[in-house]
């Protein structure tokens, strides 16, 4: 029997069964490993705030133990004042408190990257640490204590309650993976150019990503003054989230495997150095190395383990045929009636600094039409794409979108208008399942018989092959699926052919001839493959110098001696051109 495969059911099922197996050990073990479980959960609950903002979205951030002061600092307040609503209510509201100063730190990593965005979160950090030390946190003087909820107010009751939260934690993200949101984190952290021309906004992605990491550090905080009764500002120094991050990077923690060893590490490494008489800092010192050495190596241990784990899947599930395979056929379509204008490219001028990459280019494309884009490297074809759908800015001349301007349009907002493109360069999402890949290419909502469908027909892997166990023409395929998922009105393709063997690319040839069918929009084509030209456009249009030299159908353009020269340097008859 087929089990279900929703994250409620796939991580459900742990929330209940990790609290019943927690309330016989609290009671079994002794006060002090009952206050170091309690301990590691908190820490495994920042290691998740580590997993969003750096294991998901890709962005380095050195003042998670801020957030957590934060979130405490607003707890305690609230229990010591006693607010209505008790612990559960204040830890809440600690960790909301959080959010909009995640928001306020997020707006530098809309432009700072790697180094300098290190830089800026670490500085906030220090800030924080100058802020708490100025004062006290509320309790602190008076030795007023934070009461734990009523019923779980013992140490073995109140562990119980940080487990739970914990897994529930992990059901929660588990499900937050398989939305949008979670997807565009990765997107962003793989590709922000790929990530916008799919339509995501890599603004609202970056600070969402900042969002729910605070919230996450600010409960953590909140739930260790829940353990403590009564926190104080060096249990949220600035160094520490120095040491946190070089074990969230050494370990991965992006997957609830990795939080848990990453909580247990950050646990029990202080206390390993005591038993040893060693210096707090050699654990510093190690951690940092050891984090360097794996983003040289391109991440943490567990994010291989993944990747060897899913190859083993993988192989399995691509032993099995598509059920839907041998409909192929039946649904690409060889003529094509040609409708609108749908594209409208006028007077297009691209220029950096003196040099003049596109120059007056015009170009139409109709409904149901596809048109080939070709051209000897360097003759304006990727600058041209990037500045039809709004990667290069500052062009003069107009893009119309089915009769709408869109030249102020950004390129996330282009695309979700339906002008959808995809890159030379392979920048699709190695941490995605392939069904996964495809709802976030699309940019909307899919049921799992229509992705079944779309992958069928460009005979893709099933939907639950992991994407970095596939081959680059595979990945390919799988990235042009979504964006005919997405209903695309304009589908720009840049050598979608690129890693396909000759019979893979003769097929390819078909499916792309038959997308305007299937879209009701039009492709442009950028291909060095001739034949998958000749086999797939109805038009051609050859650019050279970042002018168009030629246009009209295949079997003009590619007998026009113009158009020879440029790509051979000799004419149709064979003969090297005289120079002039």
């Amino acid at each position: 029997m087929k089990m279900p495969t929703s994250p409620w059911f796939r991580y459900g099922v742990p929330v209940p069964a990790a609290v019943i197996v927690a309330v016989p050990l609290a009671m079994v073990l002794t006060d002090y490993w009952v206050f170091t479980v309690t301990g590691a959960a908190i820490v495994v609950i920042m290691m998740q705030s580590f997993g969003v903002i750096t294991g998901r979205a890709g962005v380095i951030s050195l003042c998670q133990f801020s957030f957590m002061g934060i979130g405490a600092w607003t707890t305690s307040w609230l229990g010591v004042h006693g607010a209505p609503g008790g612990f559960v209510v204040w830890a809440v509201l600690g960790a909301l408190a959080v959010v909009p100063v995640g928001l306020v730190v997020g707006i530098p990593a809309l432009r700072l990257r790697g180094v300098s965005l290190a830089i800026a979160t670490f500085a906030f950090a220090v800030t924080m640490d100058v802020v708490f030390a100025s004062g006290s946190f509320p309790g602190q003087d008076e030795l007023l204590i934070v009461e734990r909820p009523a019923g779980l107010d013992s140490d073995a009751g109140y562990a119980v309650l940080v487990v739970g939260i914990t897994v529930a934690l992990f059901v929660a993200l588990a499900v937050l993976d398989r939305t949008r949101l979670g997807a565009s984190w990765v997107e962003v952290r793989t590709s922000e150019r790929a990530a916008a021309a799919h339509g995501t906004s890599v603004t609202l992605s970056k600070l969402a990503a900042f969002s729910v990491s605070a919230f996450l550090a600010g409960l953590a905080g909140a739930l260790l003054v829940g353990q403590l009764g009564t926190v104080t500002a060096q249990n949220f120094a600035a160094q520490q989230s120095l040491v946190m991050f070089g074990i969230a990077i050494s370990i991965g923690v992006h997957r609830p495997e990795g939080a848990v060893i990453g909580g247990v590490v950050g646990t029990l490494l202080p206390v390993g150095l005591d038993a040893l008489a060693l210096p707090q800092d050699v654990g510093t010192i190690v951690v940092g190395l050891f984090a360097v050495y794996m983003l040289r190596q391109g991440g943490g241990e567990f994010g291989q383990t993944d990747i060897i784990r899913a190859k083993r899947n993988a192989k399995k599930l691509r032993e099995r045929p598509s059920e839907k395979a041998e409909q192929v056929e039946k649904v690409v379509e060889t003529g094509r009636e040609l409708g609108e204008v749908v594209l409208r490219v006028s007077g297009l001028t691209v220029r950096f600094g003196e040099v003049v990459a596109v120059n007056g280019a015009d170009l139409e494309v109709r409904r149901g039409e596809v048109l080939a884009l070709l051209g000897p490297n360097g003759a304006g074809k990727s600058t041209f794409i990037d500045a039809v759908t709004g990667f290069a800015h500052g062009y003069t001349g107009t893009v119309h979108l089915d009769g709408r301007p869109v030249d102020r349009l950004s390129a996330h907002r282009r695309a979700r208008l339906g002008l959808r493109r995809s890159f030379q360069q392979l920048t699709v999402a190695a941490d995605l399942d392939v069904g996964m890949l495809v709802r976030a290419v699309a940019g909307r909502k899919l049921g799992a018989s229509e992705v079944d469908e779309i992958l069928a027909h460009f005979r893709c892997p099933p939907a639950r092959t992991p994407v970095g166990t596939l081959d680059v023409g595979a990945r390919r395929l799988v990235e042009v699926a979504g964006l005919v998922a997405s209903r695309p009105r304009v589908l720009l393709l840049d050598e979608p052919a690129a890693g396909q063997s000759a019979s893979e690319s003769e097929a390819l040839a078909r499916r792309i001839a038959g997308i305007p069918a299937l879209t009701g929009g039009c492709v442009i084509l950028v291909e060095h493959d001739i034949e998958l030209v000749r086999a797939t456009a109805d038009r051609l249009v050859v650019m050279d110098f970042g002018e168009v030299l030629a246009s009209g159908t295949p079997q003009e353009v590619l007998s026009d001696e113009r158009v020879v020269a440029a790509y051979l340097g000799r004419t149709a008859s064979g003969q090297h051109p005289q120079p002039t």
